[in-house]
């Protein structure tokens, strides 16, 4: 059953999320290797979706082998009167194996355009003048400062091959921030706003690819 949802997906994915040969990352998976959540598809017994007892957000995951990862993901304004957006990713890893695993960044698309990863520090203080100019401050960004994602691990786009090591019987959480690549995508109403399309990331933990597939109503607003 694994299989089959993970071919017809992984299907979808190449037909419509294939970048241009010049814009990184390319979002290729093996299908093979590959678990992907996807809502709008039949469960079975790898994926499933808990609500955060804290914020009442949903968590997705996926589930195989003794390994588990989660997905949660929020969004939040670059700053006041600007209208483009940072996606935040707070993946879990859960090893329940007797083996160390290894994780790795994958890639993210929103609509179908490239999320590129940015470049990211937690607090810059004392940082070569060009490191501070071009890198995003954790500390800064509201999806930290609440809480909703942890500065303790995350990628960075300027440090692509960095991995993380997951001991057995062990959990570990990372972050990673992109900016939405589109102009306007935000819509609201008289409850509220809400992100709008579909964002698709991936992690690869030991060579297997989970994939998580986000409607923009499932995002939580983790801003001011």
């Amino acid at each position: 059953m694994q299989m089959q949802l993970s071919t017809v997906v992984l299907l979808v994915l190449t037909a419509t999320v294939t970048f241009a040969q010049d814009e990184p990352p390319d979002f290729r998976i093996g299908v093979r290797s590959a678990l992907v959540w996807d809502g709008n598809l039949a469960r079975d017994n790898t994926s499933s979706t808990v609500l955060d007892p804290l914020t009442g957000r949903e968590i997705h995951k996926l589930s195989q082998g003794g390994v588990e990862v989660s997905s949660r993901m929020g969004y939040e304004r670059v700053r006041r009167g600007n209208a483009e957006k940072l996606l935040n990713y707070t993946t879990t890893i859960a090893n329940n194996t007797g083996n160390d695993l290894i994780v790795r960044y994958g890639a993210a698309n929103v609509d179908g355009h490239a999320a590129l990863l940015l470049p990211v520090v937690f607090g810059n203080k004392g940082l070569p003048k060009h490191v501070r100019q071009n890198a995003w401050d954790l500390g800064k960004m509201h999806c930290f400062k609440s809480g909703f994602a942890t500065s303790e691990n995350y990628f960075s786009g300027d440090a692509l091959s960095k991995t993380f090591t997951v001991r057995p019987q062990t959990t570990i959480t990372i972050s990673a921030v992109t900016k939405d690549p589109r102009s306007y995508s935000v819509q609201c109403s008289l409850e509220g706003c809400q992100i709008t399309g579909t964002i698709r990331y991936y992690i690869t933990v030991s060579g297997k690819d989970y994939v998580f597939v986000w409607s923009g109503s499932s995002v939580a607003y983790c801003g001011e």
